[in-house]
This record gives structure tokens, sequence and C-alpha cells, in this order.
């Protein structure tokens, strides 16, 4: 089975034989990124690396997206969804939405936390947690927040 890697590797020259510009040229910048954080980190491309870069991306194309809405260009929104889009292919489906909440209420049990100053030993714990990897820290974020007073 293919790494998410050389699957986005693989999609980069299907694009290019489709003549795809746009996906490939978001493809080829995510492999630019994925390269980058791999000499930055000095660790091979792997799967944790390739996930951990998709992530920001998509995360930094979400919050461009916002201020493109805010700005009212359309343009820009339409061509940012189609790249997160893209790109969210990439990503193990998360965990839905009621699994989290379960996860919280026992990290939350086990860290023993009373209060909004206890959220970095929360998300700490929760970062230790197996499936870590499939959670959306912002979302969790919100979540305990509005559990803990």
């Amino acid at each position: 089975m293919p790494t998410v890697y050389e699957t986005l590797r693989a999609d980069i020259v299907a694009a290019m034989k489709a003549r795809d510009s746009a996906a490939a040229l978001a493809l080829r910048t995510m492999d630019a990124a994925i390269q980058r954080a791999a000499m930055d980190q000095n660790k091979p491309v792997d799967d944790t690396l390739t996930l951990t870069a998709v992530r920001k991306a998509v995360k930094n194309l979400s919050d461009a997206r916002t201020e493109f809405e805010k700005g009212g260009r359309a343009d820009l929104v339409a061509a940012n969804t189609a790249e997160i889009k893209l790109l969210e292919k990439y990503l193990p489906a998360g965990l839905e939405a009621a699994r989290l909440e379960v996860l919280i209420a026992e990290v939350i049990a086990a860290a023993a936390a009373t209060s909004k100053k206890d959220m970095g030993k929360v998300i700490g714990a929760l970062k230790q947690r197996p499936e870590a990897g499939l959670i959306d820290f912002a979302l969790a974020s919100k979540l305990i927040q509005a559990r803990l007073p």
C-alpha cells in the first residue's frame, strides 16, 4: 500500500498528464512544503510528517479563505475552497464529534482538570492518546473550554 506521500506524488503526475494546472500547482506546492518540513526537521519524509504538513496547509488555506470572505473576494474564496477539498483527501477521516466528546471527558477525569487553567494538561494528555492523529485540536479546544468552568 503506498504511503500518503507516494499517493500525492502520483497525483501530481496524473494532474500534469491531465493538464489540470490548478491541481498540479496545488499539489506541487504541497510537495515543496513537505520537502521543506523534512529538511527543516532533518527527518525522512513519512506519513506523520506528510499529514502534519497537509493539516498545516489546510488550516492556513482555511484562515485565508475567511479573510477573503471578509474582503468580498469570491474568486479567491472559490480557489481556496477547491484547494482545501483537493488536499483534504490526503487526510484521514477525523474522529466523529460524539467520540471526541467521550475522549475529552475521559482525559479531563484522568487529568483531574477542574478549571480552564488545566487546559494545557488536558491538551497534552490528548496528544499522548493513540487517536491523536485523528483529533481536530481546534474543535477539541472549544469542547474542553465548554466543559471546564
